[in-house]
């Protein structure tokens, strides 16, 4: 019989290839109004050496009757209750993180909560298209607190979202309440100092993402004690979609050393 643990492990974590023989384990965290099956297609580009799994937030898919969780402490608190089950069950494989925009924030504070309570970090942070924790902007125009056209604006602007389903209003009711509650939990987000991380931590940007820029993304190298790189992209906001083999091959170099071509199309910034 499947315990409740492992039950509450099942609702927040999606394997798409199980890959036993891989190296090692990479977690992957969505951006604000995103789903685990956005990293789907990482999944098959980063086997046979990494086995990706991403993180299932309430509130969207299969979850969506679930209800909404708008605070990044309450978010970063419940996906380490699932993790940590996950990583104590495991097979010894080490284990490294993968945000993306909202995400690089839970990732970094998932991984606070699991060096502070149960002293394990990841072997590797990739924050992606995020500036580090530290760096605040003016929020006066807040997306979270903008009308429905004026949130449909912000997602034309950074392109999450295909402009078909923003055209279409059985859609578009669908994908309102979800980006405007997650845009609502990072807009507020604050930072809480405390003991950097210890691991390596690889920063990666788009050269012309309006959400951050490369030097707010450089200073994710504040949050670690160890090894620090930055990874300059062409794009925008979602430089990922349109550079997932580089992007692959740069997080399977890391992880396991051996890259998966000859080239890096990202610059060393």
């Amino acid at each position: 019989m499947m315990s409740a643990r492992n039950r509450e492990e099942d609702r927040w974590i999606r394997c798409f290839h199980i890959r036993q023989e891989s190296d090692v384990r990479l977690f992957c965290f969505p951006h604000a109004g995103g789903s685990a099956s956005y990293y789907f297609p990482y999944s098959k580009e980063l086997a046979p050496g990494v086995e990706l799994s991403a993180v299932q937030y309430p509130g969207r898919q299969d979850r969506r009757l679930e209800p909404l969780v708008d605070d990044i402490a309450e978010l970063a608190d419940r996906v380490h209750e699932a993790l940590r089950g996950t990583l104590a069950d495991g097979d010894g494989r080490p284990f490294a993180f993968l945000g993306h925009s909202m995400g690089a924030v839970v990732a970094f504070e998932v991984a606070q909560r699991l060096k502070q309570r149960d002293g394990t970090v990841p072997a590797h942070l990739f924050a992606s298209g995020r500036r580090a924790p530290s760096r605040r902007r003016d929020l006066a125009d807040a997306v979270h607190k903008r009308d429905d056209a004026g949130v449909v604006r912000e997602l034309r602007t950074v392109g999450a979202t295909d402009p078909r389903f923003l055209g279409d209003p059985e859609l578009l009711a669908a994908i309102l309440p979800v980006t405007r509650n997650d845009y609502r939990a990072i807009e507020t987000y604050a930072w809480t100092a405390g003991p950097a991380l210890d691991c390596p931590i690889t920063a990666l940007v788009g050269d012309r993402d309006p959400q951050t820029t490369t030097d707010e993304a450089s200073a994710w190298a504040e949050h670690t004690t160890g090894e620090f790189d930055l990874r300059v992209f062409p794009g925008g906001h979602f430089f990922l979609d349109a550079h997932r083999a580089e992007v692959a091959e740069l997080i399977s170099g890391a992880l396991t050393g051996e890259p998966r071509t000859s080239s890096l199309k990202g610059s060393a910034a």
